[in-house]
């Protein structure tokens, strides 16, 4: 019983440090202590008069997670030890997950961008291109931003995750569980195109540590095979490692910036290439509202140094980059610290990158109205 109570006496003393903290940053930014006494008011009414018990670790986690939340930011966000652990696994494009993939669309709703990947537990389970997905385990997808909520659908092979789903045509959510499964993304596919056998087709659907390899042996294939243009698709790609996007532009840029990374205080931070294209072949790019971050910085490197059109619609928009910390107790923070640019100063949050020629697909279509657009662009140019 004692050691019980000490327990929670260094609880409330941990809650009361971090209200402490908030007061000396709110005494230090703010004309006044008016915050800082609602906050000691809150703390003391739930102390006493809350109806339902008032666990300190939880008011504690509560309060952090305000604080974060009061940055008004998407994409900072303060990650519980859970959520820390999923996101902190290394992106390698094999690991245990469910075979879907998966973007933001409709007001940063969790979706499943294309037909879950054959044999999957997505696919067993009868996951469809369009669900949306409400929660993960129990927790909420809405005001998490797609990495960190994607993260949680990943996990040890063999456990189990809960998804709730949102699906047209069904007034109620649909509870699905799926066990996890080692899964080899095909992050890279190409082919030669049906409707003209002198253009290739190349898709990438997230940017991983062996993107850019599977690129170089992609785009080698589709030139042996005789590919006299290139239609690269970075539809529904939600991003990935910016390093492997970076790498990437290296086979159709020549040596130069790919991104202009700046911080708080204004410093810029260029990435380059050191370029190993040997001859860039006529290129038209696909984008759509769900190619994001990495994808965006592939696609504006290219529109802004190589003036390759984009075909689709404008894309997700997301144009920041955050620093992911490692707090006590496996918990994490991560939290936006720079703003990515096109070369030639772009910037692209919240806008996003407008295409060239807009052209609307409806997931479903049976026709493919973009990527028919994009062969009509390049028969022009061979």
């Amino acid at each position: 019983m004692e050691n019980r109570r000490g327990k929670r006496l260094i609880s409330w003393i941990l809650v009361l440090a971090l209200v402490g903290a908030a007061g000396f940053y709110i005494q230090t930014h703010l004309p006044s202590l008016r915050q800082m006494g609602r906050i000691i008011q809150v703390l003391y009414l739930i102390k006493n008069n809350a109806l339902y018990p008032a666990y300190p670790a939880s008011l504690a986690e509560g309060a952090m997670a305000g604080m974060v939340d009061a940055l008004d930011d998407p994409y900072s966000t303060y990650l519980s030890p859970q959520a820390y652990q999923a996101l902190s696994e290394n992106i390698r494009g094999n690991f245990g997950g469910i075979g879907v993939q998966v973007g933001m669309r409709n007001e940063n709703q969790m979706t499943v961008a294309a037909p879950p990947f054959p044999g999957t537990p997505a696919e067993t389970a009868g996951l469809r291109q369009g669900d949306v997905i409400v929660t993960i385990d129990g927790q909420k997808t809405a005001g998490l931003d797609l990495e960190t909520a994607a993260a949680l659908l990943r996990g040890e092979p063999g456990t189990t995750v809960v998804v709730e789903i949102s699906r047209e045509g069904n007034p109620e959510l649909l509870t699905i569980s799926l066990v996890r499964a080692v899964i080899n993304v095909p992050t890279v596919q190409q082919r030669v195109l049906a409707e003209d056998r002198r253009l290739g087709y190349l898709a990438i659907a997230s940017f991983s540590l062996n993107t850019e390899q599977d690129v170089g042996a992609a785009l080698q294939t589709l030139r042996e095979a005789g590919a006299k243009g290139l239609v690269l698709d970075l539809r529904n790609n939600p991003g990935g490692e910016v390093g492997a996007a970076v790498d990437t532009a290296g086979y159709f840029l020549s040596k130069g910036p790919v991104v202009r990374i700046i911080d708080r205080k204004g410093g810029e931070t260029v990435l380059t290439t050191e370029g190993q294209n040997d001859g860039l072949l006529p290129m038209v790019v696909l984008v759509n509202e769900m190619s994001a971050s990495a994808a965006e910085i592939l696609a504006g490197a290219l529109r802004d140094r190589a003036e390759v059109p984009l075909v689709g619609t404008t894309t997700f928009g997301k144009g920041v980059v955050q620093a992911v910390y490692a707090l006590t107790d496996g918990a994490g923070l991560k939290l936006t610290t720079a703003k990515y640019l096109t070369p030639n100063g772009s910037d692209i949050q919240g806008r996003g990158l407008q295409p060239d020629r807009e052209i609307k697909q409806e997931l479903t279509s049976p026709e493919d109205y973009q990527l028919q657009e994009a062969i009509r662009l390049l028969q022009e140019r061979i």
